[in-house]
């Protein structure tokens, strides 16, 4: 028995007045519950029961104890009731970190309606494209989008799919010409996204099978944004995540290049420090994400 479960028996044996009861109570022998009965008396140096074969009472030192124990058990017994109502209620503090053109294109629309869904949690989020460590820097969900995560002790739920496109604008490829094979990448001017997991090496893949390239940047920049607005402006060819390039096909400011080879799909990673740790309010979160991330 721990110091826990000694008090705690203790108690019982005073409740039932009896060593043989409080044991069956306690789905333990007799010999044991007075075992540790003697150890604790021992322990704090004083008798806390007198006991003859047919009679057990209190005295003033057991009476305390007795006391002092059921307050200490009642502080710890509203203790765990509290947590447990901590962790089934989506009510508290919520630290996110998150990048941040997915979160200013991606999650900024879905965020109104989360906290119209759950107005008692309260949202810090961090926007910021560099991995940060979870657990040091006390986040409860980091979002990360990687083509993969290396082994670790976090807990790792998938959110999504974002495929990368090769792009650049109308007015540059008009002056330049376009790429036809990833070879050809060589001849133009790169803009480098700075903070991607696999830095400047792109390796496609085609039915012919998988080519690597490794450009030369002009230019390399550590926002996705950023660099999708060198892109418009026809600054030179780079790689963008479909949710920022695909609206800009659409609205004719970029061209996708290469149709016949593909980049990696990159993955929306949720991370969380551990799955005994996850409460209600990040379980909620990571479940609206789930089903509202239209990627």
């Amino acid at each position: 028995m721990d110091r826990l479960d000694v008090m705690r028996a203790y108690c019982r044996i005073v409740e039932r007045m009896s060593i043989t009861r409080a044991a069956d109570d306690l789905g333990l022998s007799p010999a044991l519950v007075s075992k540790h009965l003697k150890l604790l008396e021992e322990g704090l140096g004083c008798v806390l029961l007198t006991r003859t074969t047919r009679s057990m009472s209190l005295t003033e030192h057991g009476r305390l104890y007795y006391e002092e124990c059921r307050r200490l058990l009642g502080e710890i017994e509203a203790l765990d009731s509290a947590m447990r109502d901590k962790i089934a209620t989506p009510k508290g503090r919520l630290r996110v970190n998150a990048p941040l053109s997915f979160s200013l294109v991606a999650l900024a629309p879905l965020m109104p309606r989360f906290m119209q869904a759950f107005p008692d949690i309260e949202i810090v989020l961090d926007l910021d494209d560099r991995v940060l460590n979870v657990v040091e820097e006390g986040y409860d969900v980091s979002i990360r989008i990687r083509a993969a995560l290396p082994d670790s002790a976090l807990v790792v739920r998938p959110l999504g799919a974002v495929r990368q496109h090769i792009c650049a604008a109308p007015s540059y490829l008009a002056t330049h010409g376009e790429p036809q094979r990833p070879a050809d990448l060589a001849l133009h001017a790169v803009i480098g996204y700075g903070l991607a997991d696999t830095a400047m090496n792109w390796s496609f893949e085609s039915d012919a099978g998988p080519q690597t390239v490794t450009p030369q940047p002009r230019m390399t920049v550590g926002n996705s944004l950023f660099l999708r607005d060198m892109l418009v402006r026809g600054a030179g060819i780079g790689s963008l995540p479909s949710f920022i390039a695909e609206p800009c096909f659409a609205a004719q400011g970029l061209r996708p290049l290469l149709p016949d080879y593909r980049l990696p799909t990159r993955r929306i990673y949720a991370i969380t420090p551990t799955r005994r740790g996850i409460d209600a309010k990040a379980r909620v979160f990571l479940d609206f994400l789930q089903q509202n991330l239209a990627l």
